[in-house]
């Protein structure tokens, strides 16, 4: 297939493409697609688990489905836009997100919903990571920077109000509603793509490495499904077999990218320090966000006993934070270099989980809810910019497709691992507290195992055996809550430490200002030096 660039995109991109309001705001809005899709299942959770009895690990797998299949499929169908057309995987996952909304909104049961969310996600990932693929292809620094950090900062933002719009149908329809609401935004995306983004930019001629794409789609699946399983009771086995799987696929990969003659995920641009470094600090910072609002909306809901659109509003401040720092994230980059914006990224999201772990509780006021979603949203307004933007600018044009996969993976392996610890952690804190308090009670005999399993399988089974047991009614909801508080505790310190770990990686690793500028010029000197 041939190149057939725009005349702004021929060779090294320049400046900013022809239409280039219209080409960006094409490209915002395919994202927007997906981060909304990849938000608006967590205000709905507790009406999702009322509706089918599902439990605290179904839920989870509700909230991370789509995240799976958009971890599990981005590198490879990244891949395969870059070499059979960025445009058409664009043009075709905005229009399988349609029929992947209608199922997960008419699902008949949680099974069905969970593999809609899956399905949601693949079809994403055709689509998501050609946003930035040509974003890196269409513009040039400082344009780049600027182009990027618009992108992330609307694309965060509309991940973050979601639960908002999700909250709003919640007051008035059923749960599936809020699967609809992307629905009129993918027809005009759909549209707009059509219309105004370029085909055939830069894109590359070297066959797609299918075996590798196989690969990597089995070890994300293998490692997301076993986080999120782990605190299951009697899940040992599934436990061994997904680690047995990750283990080999992740040596078969391995060995594909060192041999392959045109690898899927050429290990020696990974292996830059630039690269891995800032990748695995968006992994952290982004997860971290979905993590925290994973757990959050369910605080709210079944502790605060917010409504549903009460707890989607209370997500504005992190979206707006997002929104106003992203701008001066990118100035910040430009004057001080990634290192230093990473850090005050880094800096603002410790603070929002220490704010959860110490002032959310039963009865917490609004500006503490308010606070903590700030401090987050300010980190990540930081934090986003220079994570995306390292990772394109340390790859030649033709891998810019690895560099947006890896910054896809960032939200939706992050938003994956992260919520899958939170999920399991939950899970985790709240049964063991449940079962200490049954097992603390006046008489614990009273309580059979079959209603032992009820309470302690999620907080809505709990709350309702307490709507049909009027008598104990307090005692179970009480009891409930607690539990529920000390397990979103083990969430929010594993999101510290997370933070706190990211942060040690990013101050040691990551190269000063004037040293990434050494290094991002040596880079591109290796590459033009190899032809590439």
């Amino acid at each position: 297939m041939s190149s057939e660039p725009t005349p702004a995109s021929a060779g090294t991109p320049a400046g900013a493409p022809q239409r280039a309001g219209l080409v960006l705001a094409a490209l915002i809005l395919g994202a927007a697609v997906a981060n909304l899709n990849l938000a608006v299942a967590n205000v709905a959770l507790p009406s999702i688990a009322a509706a089918f009895d599902s439990s605290q690990t179904s839920l989870n797998m509700v909230a991370v489905g789509y995240s799976l299949g958009l971890a599990g499929s981005v590198l490879y169908l990244g891949a395969i836009g870059d070499r059979y057309g960025r445009k058409m995987m664009l043009v075709l996952g905005i229009a399988l997100s349609i029929p992947a909304c209608l199922l997960a909104a008419y699902a008949p049961n949680d099974t069905v919903l969970i593999i809609a969310r899956i399905f949601g996600g693949v079809s994403a990932g055709m689509a998501y990571p050609t946003t930035l693929a040509l974003i890196a292809a269409l513009w040039s620094d400082p344009a780049r920077t600027r182009t990027i950090a618009l992108w992330s900062a609307l694309g965060g933002a509309i991940s973050s109000l979601g639960p908002l719009l999700s909250g709003f149908l919640l007051e008035h329809f059923w749960w599936g509603s809020v699967f609809l609401v992307t629905l009129p935004l993918a027809v005009v995306a759909l549209v707009m793509a059509l219309l105004f983004v370029p085909a055939h930019v830069n894109e590359g001629t070297e066959p797609v490495d299918n075996l590798g794409g196989v690969l990597s789609v089995v070890l994300v699946g293998a490692l997301v499904v076993g986080i999120n399983f782990a605190a299951v009771p009697g899940s040992g086995a599934l436990l061994v077999g997904m680690a047995a799987i990750v283990l080999a696929s992740g040596v078969g990969f391995f060995l594909r990218q060192r041999r392959a003659a045109n690898p899927l995920y050429d290990l020696e641009v990974a292996g830059r320090r630039i690269f891995w470094v800032a990748a695995l600090a968006g992994i952290i910072v982004f997860g971290s966000l979905m993590g925290a609002m994973f757990v959050g909306q369910q605080f709210l809901q079944n502790v605060q006993g917010y409504s549903t659109l009460e707890a989607g509003a209370s997500i504005i401040p992190a979206a707006l934070m997002m929104v106003l720092i992203a701008p001066r994230s990118a100035k910040l980059v430009e004057s001080h270099g990634a290192r230093f914006t990473l850090l005050t990224g880094y800096v603002f999201v410790l603070l929002g989980f220490l704010t959860m772990l110490l002032l959310w509780d039963d009865g917490s006021a609004y500006w503490q809810v308010a606070l903590a979603y700030a401090l987050v949203g300010t980190g990540v307004g930081f934090a986003g910019t220079p994570a995306s933007h390292s990772l394109t600018g340390a790859v030649p044009v033709k891998r810019v497709g690895m560099a947006s996969g890896t910054a896809d993976l960032q939200r939706d392996l992050g938003g994956a691992i992260m919520q899958s610890i939170f999920g399991a952690l939950l899970a985790a804190g709240y049964a063991s507290a449940f079962a200490t308090a049954i097992g603390d009670s006046s008489d614990p005999g009273k309580v059979s195992e079959s209603t032992e399993a009820a309470l302690t399988k999620s907080f809505a089974s709990a709350e309702a055996l307490a709507q049909q047991n009027p008598k104990y009614e307090k005692q179970i909801t009480a009891a409930a809550k607690q539990s529920f508080l000390d397990g979103d505790d083990w969430a929010y310190t594993a999101g510290a430490v997370a933070v706190l770990v990211g942060g040690v990686l990013v101050f040691t690793m990551f190269p000063k200002n004037e040293r990434e500028k050494e290094l991002l010029a040596a880079y591109h000197a290796e590459d033009v030096a190899e032809g590439v």
